[in-house]
Parts: structure tokens; sequence; C-alpha cells
């Protein structure tokens, strides 16, 4: 059987990580062999399509507060065997994104909403968005048994609708499982701002600079776009600051900027720790956890609700959110004990094939077969 799949999603070139999520499940599809893929893309008012260039994925774009665009998008995704929508409450339009119920309300076809974001304390607007969305939606998809637990509890859902599917990593091209920088290399990638605790990073590092040789901490990754929207760089800008202040410029160097895979890869080969400071107390799913753990890695992370369901029973090292004194004694503890990390990376490795994308797409296969053969007994 060859399912037409339809995707409403934001999709590359937009550099976000639901985008970049998309495409690779995308892809993975396609790999497996089932090629109809019709990408619904969401795109914010003000942007011009002409920018984002011709994709032969996309054939409509839904744009917040747009109605004309939601009626096209209904239309395209009626046309093919299962919707997948993809759900963050930042990427639709209207009041916390509710203009995602217009679309459901319109679709004729099945469809898998897969949720990045649990939260757990909504308000009341957000609860009744949330709840009428997984009651229109034929499966709901988790990527961690925490968002699942956290939907449950805090919404009225039918749990029989509710899977889990982990959050896919890509086949990681180097194999190397020892680092080869000299010094070594403290990691953290990704998109930036307010949240992600770099700052109690850096301070950790003016901690542990008496090591010998003493390690550099690189952060790759652009500002996330609506960051960079709202403030632009000013974020950016007082790390460099704290950098400066504490004499680190040596040590911590913040890179700007987006990493063609083959560079991430060989950037993530050579460190000897990852690095994931978050503050967030909410975060059910992290994209570059996926990646750190798919890379074997080590990894030192804040107790965010994703790394604690990981990383727990000594995978990886978990840290309380906002302390640069336990942050520095961790990453003292991976760099002067070689076992360690090596114990680490193989922990982490033995995560990493029921992360691939390839399995990860399997799994939503099998959903989507359910669901079609579920609608030709009805």
């Amino acid at each position: 059987m060859d399912i037409r799949f339809g995707l409403v999603s934001t999709y590359p070139p937009t550099r976000c990580g639901i985008a970049t999520f998309s495409s690779s499940l995308m892809s993975a599809i396609r790999q497996l062999g089932h090629h109809a893929v019709q990408v619904v893309r969401l795109i914010e008012p003000s942007l011009d399509t002409k920018s984002l260039g011709a994709s032969s994925d996309v054939v409509a774009t839904l744009k917040a507060g747009n109605h004309e665009s939601i009626v096209d998008a209904i239309e395209v995704l009626n046309c093919t065997d299962v919707a997948i929508v993809q759900h963050e409450f930042g990427i639709y339009g209207g009041e916390d994104g509710d203009e995602v119920l217009a679309l459901l309300r319109g679709l004729r076809v099945p469809s898998i909403v897969v949720l990045h974001t649990v939260l757990a304390s909504p308000s009341g607007h957000q609860r009744a968005v949330f709840t009428e969305l997984c009651a229109r939606s034929s499966v709901i998809v988790t990527m961690s048994r925490v968002a699942r637990q956290r939907l449950l509890v805090n919404y009225q859902v039918d749990p029989r609708k509710v899977v889990i599917v982990p959050h896919g990593a890509r086949e990681f091209s180097l194999k190397s499982r020892t680092p080869i920088a000299d010094p070594p290399i403290i990691l953290t990638w990704g998109l930036i701002g307010p949240g992600k605790g770099i700052e109690w990073a850096i301070e950790a590092m003016g901690l542990i600079r008496d090591l010998d040789p003493a390690p550099h901490y690189v952060v790759a990754g652009g500002t996330h776009p609506k960051v960079f929207e709202r403030e632009r760089e000013s974020y950016r800008e007082a790390l460099q600051a704290r950098i400066d202040e504490l004499e680190l410029s040596d040590w911590v160097h913040l890179q700007s900027g987006y990493l063609p895979s083959h560079q991430l890869d060989a950037l993530i080969a050579s460190s000897s720790v990852v690095l994931l400071p978050y503050d967030s107390l909410d975060q059910v799913t992290s994209g570059v956890l996926i990646e750190a753990i798919s890379a074997w890695r080590p990894i030192v992370a804040t107790r965010f609700p994703h790394a604690v369901e990981l990383l727990s029973g000594n995978v990886g090292i978990l840290v309380p959110h906002r302390n640069p004194v336990e942050l520095a004694q961790a990453l003292r503890r991976v760099l002067e004990q070689p076992e360690l990390a090596a114990t680490l990376s193989r922990r982490t490795g033995a995560l990493a094939d029921e992360l691939r994308w390839s399995s990860v797409a399997a799994r939503y296969l099998q959903i989507a077969e359910r669901l079609i053969r579920t609608m030709a007994i009805a």
C-alpha cells in the first residue's frame, strides 16, 4: 500500500526544530517506499512566500490569520490518505494558535497530531484549544512517556488515542566514539535564545578552567528566528558580555549560523561531552538530546523531563537547573575520568537504534495503515 501523506508543518528552508523534524520524517517515509508526500507549509503572515523558494514537496501554504489559506490547506489534505499535523502553540495563527482547530474541523481524512509540547500549567484558553485539538485527532503522538502521562493527567484525552513514538535521529555519519579534539570540547548546539541556560554553562566554565588542558566550550547555532524577531541578538550579546567579564574568551566560543550536517557531525564527533543546560521544567521533547544519544556522546543535562526519562539510571549525568556549581562538578567528572566518559558513551549508544529515523518512520507507517484499515471497515 503506497500511502499518500499530507503534512502540516513549518518546513525548510525555515530553520526551526519542527521544520527539521518534519523534513527528516518525510525523507525517512519516502525511503520506506511511500513517495506521495504533500506538504502544507506554515508561514508567518508577514513572510513573502517567494523568499522561501520553490519546493516540490510544498503544495500549499497556511498563513497565520488568512482564512483562505486554511480552506486551501483543507482541500489539499482531503485528497490524501492520512494527514500528519505538527503541533506547537507558536506556529499557528489565532489566540494560542487556535486556527489549527479550523483546519482539523474541515478534515475528512484521518489525522495524526504530533505534540511537540504538552503544557503542565496551561491557561484556560490553551486548555480549551488543546482539548479540542486532541478530541478531533484520530491519533495523538507524544515523543516521550512523560509527555503522554502529562497529557492524560492534565487534559481530557482518550488514552486509547495516545501513542508514544520517539523523536527521530539521523544516522550519524562519523562512527568514532572517542573524541579527537585537544583540548577537550564541551558542546551545546541548536537554535539559541533565553531559556537555553547557556549563561549557567558559562558560569560553570569559570569554575573548571583550572583543568589541564582547560576545556573549550563551543555553542554552535544561530538565534531562534522568533527570538531574533522579538529582540534581535540581545541574548547572544549578553552571553558574550558575560564571557568577556569572566575573561573566558579564550575558552568559550559562540558560533552563530547554520552548520551543514557533515560539519555538525564533525563537531559532535570531536566533543568530549554534550551539555544541555536548559532552564525549562516543561520540555518533554528535545531533538538535540536525541541527536547526542545517536552520536554516542557522554551527556550532562539539567533535569528537564525528556532528559530525566532518557538519561536516568546513569545513562547520562543529570544536574539541577540554574546551578553552575553542579554543572561544573558534572563536567569535571566526565573530563577527568576517561572510564566514566566511555561508560556513558556505551550507555547512550545502547539507546540509539530505536531512535533512528528509519525506525521512527516505520512506526508512523504502522499507525497510518491502521487508520486506513479502520476507515475502510467503517
